[in-house]
């Protein structure tokens, strides 16, 4: 084992060598051009950077703005004009004279004409653009929401977001997964562009991602595996993170809060006390001349309101860029993360009525674990709009069982890629690129494996008349497991948007996707209580595709702004891979025990979801009085197809309807969420029958049948900015004290009362 080991770690550094030396090859490729002009360009009210600012050059040809908003322009000696256009913002024009050789620096201010709702975004070609303009539907959320409901972990955040629900950690976009305790994951989850599920289980670690600085978070709909991989079949949640501003900037957050007692008082009456969650995070962002510095952190602890599923962390993030002023074009840098834990998981409660909160002893499973990624990466732009970029990222994973130590795990994930990337005169964007990751398990639940994933991807984006987008990619990736199992998949996607008028849009997409089932969905054979997991080592891999047509549609109301959103979906998976709970004994037994219960991988078949998704949002003014909103509708119609009566797939929701809005009155600010998540009408029948004549759930079939409506569930919150640098907030979840239920057996939590204090200087 530990020769494969060395002899793959080996190849993947001769690997590495290799593209390093092609990528100086490059980066010494200075090119020729008579002139340079380069830049910033920022608002002219808040001094931010604009990053996707076109720099359109004497109406022919031009350049975008980077992720910091730079820009570079080669042109040749002579008078020229400079177009700076950014949607929201009014355009500026400048003539400028050049001579030969000369490099002259234009910094540009742009001014807003209105509230900026078509955000840059770049998730969906890797490569930035307008929301409006891409192929495929995507939600944003921005920083200042995450902030100000004062988020811990990312999932229960993302919730609010139209179209994407997460089920105990488990994200599913528009029904497309289900439920499987953390094993396997169909929506690929990234930070700066980089895989953040584990090598073991596939999944995220959702208190690991660094919320005190995020930039801004993008949810990209349908299957999209051309471009990312295996465990995007059903889409992308890419978390980018923040570099600094012109001005440095150090943001201090402090809170507490309990748990308020449930309605009903017998669900909590062995609490002595309201539980408790307390935590602190900072950030501190600055540049030194050439060099950008990030440091962020958080802490917290959780005392949790269900006996023995507390959670306590530590953990801390660093950022670092360099680009020196001697080689143009030129960036590197290295990001960090790393994060101590302790916590234990709720899974299975005692019954449905005094018991609810109350875990059973046999489930408990409290760990200790450390978590950490480094990612270097260096990034060249050179010539005309040529991009040469070479990101890596370690990540390791460990937990450990104090109490059941058979159950202890590490897992380490290896990922590198170079993607090139040009940016044509006649609007056409080429992206192309190589990635390799190799992952390694090891843990008494599910032995010793390890994995390699090689790829080849290509994207062709192309704009026709300055109003049709199109869209085509292509990859290629080969996947091994223990060098035994080999597998290869071509994957394509294709896309078109047309803008039929100023702010009226209208697209059409197909993508497909394939995802290889995770180590711990084959092998891992464990216990919780009553509950067996069984391995499933033929577990095949599942494929799929999705399509959609949409329309966008800008508007506005007085100084009040809009845009509204609406996709007809349809997605179609073979070879379903479904975490389905029964009776498992083996063929050498003839009468089955409770050690034959429990939950195994399966590839349940064909799957096929439809459904209509509709979106609002809005900034601006309503009389005096800032308003800004979102919300959204999603009807999906999962459907499984394996069996011979067509029935709908475990674990969704037919109906969800989100959103928040928030408005502003001086120093006063006050806003109010809301979900609500029709009936999840099928789960597993074992859970709700006796098995062997034992209920795994006590109470769970009469507790579904009597709370069989949905839920909807409100938060609210309310904040007052003391001095410019100083605001004290107070939020309430779950306002009206609702009862309801995630999984089986997982009632989520009372009314909550925080207390959150922010300084931003």
């Amino acid at each position: 084992m530990i020769s494969k080991i060395n002899y793959l770690t080996e190849g993947m550094l001769r690997q590495a060598v290799v593209l390093f030396i092609v990528f100086l090859s490059l980066s010494g490729h200075l090119t020729g051009q008579n002139a340079v002009i380069e830049g910033l360009v920022s608002d002219s009210a808040t001094k931010e950077p604009l990053p996707g600012v076109n720099v359109i050059l004497d109406k022919t040809t031009g350049v975008s703005t980077d992720d910091q908003g730079k820009y570079r322009i080669e042109l040749v000696p002579g008078t020229h004009e400079l177009v700076f256009s950014f949607i929201g913002y009014q355009s500026f024009q400048k003539t400028v004279t050049v001579t030969k050789n000369q490099e002259v620096s234009l910094n540009v201010l742009l001014k807003s004409k209105a509230v900026d709702l078509d955000v840059a975004v770049i998730t969906a070609g890797k490569f930035e653009q307008r929301l409006s303009d891409i192929t495929v539907s995507m939600s944003v959320m921005k920083p200042a929401f995450i902030e100000n409901i004062n988020t811990i972990k990312l999932d229960r955040t993302l919730n609010y977001l139209p179209g994407l629900d997460i089920l105990d950690g488990q994200a599913s976009i528009r029904g497309g997964g289900g439920y499987s305790y953390g094993a396997g994951s169909r929506v690929s989850v990234l930070i700066d562009g980089l895989p953040i599920l584990t090598a073991s289980e596939g999944e995220v670690k959702w208190n690991y991602l660094p919320v005190e600085n995020i930039a801004q978070v993008e949810v990209l709909k349908g299957a999209s595996s051309a471009l990312y991989g295996s465990s995007a079949l059903n889409g992308i949640i890419n978390i980018r993170t923040a570099y600094p501003g012109l001005e440095p900037e150090t943001k201090i957050t402090v809170y507490s809060g309990f748990t308020m007692k449930p309605k009903r008082r017998e669900m909590a009456w062995w609490w002595d006390n309201l539980p408790v969650t307390a935590g602190a995070s900072f950030l501190y962002m600055q540049q030194f001349g050439s060099v950008d510095i990030v440091a962020g952190g958080n802490g917290y602890i959780n005392q949790g309101y269900r006996t023995d599923n507390f959670d306590e962390q530590a953990r801390i993030n660093l950022k670092f860029r360099h680009r020196p002023k001697n080689v143009k074009g030129l960036s590197y840098g290295a990001n960090t993360n790393m994060q101590w834990q302790h916590r234990s998981d709720f899974f299975i409660w005692m019954d449905a009525d005094s018991g609810a909160f109350i875990q059973n002893p046999a489930s408990v499973s409290a760990n200790s674990g450390i978590r950490f990624n480094i990612d270097p990466w260096v990034t060249y732009f050179h010539g005309n709009n040529n991009r040469h970029s070479l990101k890596t990222r370690f990540y390791r994973v460990t937990n450990g069982f104090k109490d059941s130590p058979d159950k202890d795990n590490a897992s380490d994930l290896f990922y590198g890629e170079y993607q090139y990337q040009k940016k044509f005169r006649n609007r056409l964007m080429l992206t192309a690129g190589v990635a390799e990751q190799y992952g390694t398990a090891n843990a008494e639940l599910y032995g010793n494996h390890f994995s390699n994933t090689f790829s080849l991807y290509g994207q062709l984006d192309y704009t026709f008349f300055g109003k049709l987008s199109t869209t085509l990619g292509l990859r290629w990736e080969q996947y091994s497991l223990d060098n035994a199992q080999k597998e290869s998949s071509p994957v394509i996607r294709a896309g078109v948007n047309y803008q039929v008028a100023r702010s009226t849009f209208i697209r059409a997409s197909f993508g497909q996707g394939y995802r290889y089932p995770s180590i711990a969905e084959k092998y891992t054979a464990t216990s919780l209580g009553n509950l067996n997991i069984f391995p499933n080592p033929d577990l095949a891999s599942e494929k799929g595709w999705s399509a959609e047509v949409g329309a966008r549609q800008g508007f506005r109301i007085s100084d009040w702004y809009g845009f509204f959103d609406m996709a007809l979906f349809r997605m179609e998976y073979e070879n379903m891979i479904e975490f389905t709970f029964g009776v498992y004994k083996p063929d050498s037994v003839d009468v089955p025990t409770l050690d034959d219960v429990g939950f195994k991988s399966l590839n349940v078949g064909k799957a096929r979801i439809t459904g209509i998704e509709i979106d609002l949002t809005g900034n601006g003014r309503i009389g005096n009085v800032p308003l800004k909103l979102f919300m959204g509708y999603t009807y999906m119609n999962p459907q499984d197809l394996s069996a011979d009566t067509v029935s709908i797939l475990k674990y969704r929701y037919k109906h969800s309807f989100k959103g928040d809005v928030e408005f502003n009155f001086k120093r006063f600010s006050t806003g109010i969420s809301f979900i609500y998540q029709s009936f999840m009408e099928r789960i597993d029948k074992a859970f709700e029958e006796k098995i062997l004549g034992i209920e795994i759930f006590p109470g769970l079939k009469e507790y579904r049948e009597k709370n069989n409506t949905g839920a909807v569930v409100f938060d609210l919150r309310a904040s007052y900015l003391f001095t410019p640098a100083t605001r004290v907030s107070l939020i309430a979840k779950n306002i009206f004290n609702k009862e309801y239920m995630g999984r089986p057996g997982d009632i989520q939590p009372p009314r909550s009362i925080t207390l959150q204090v922010l300084v931003d200087f």
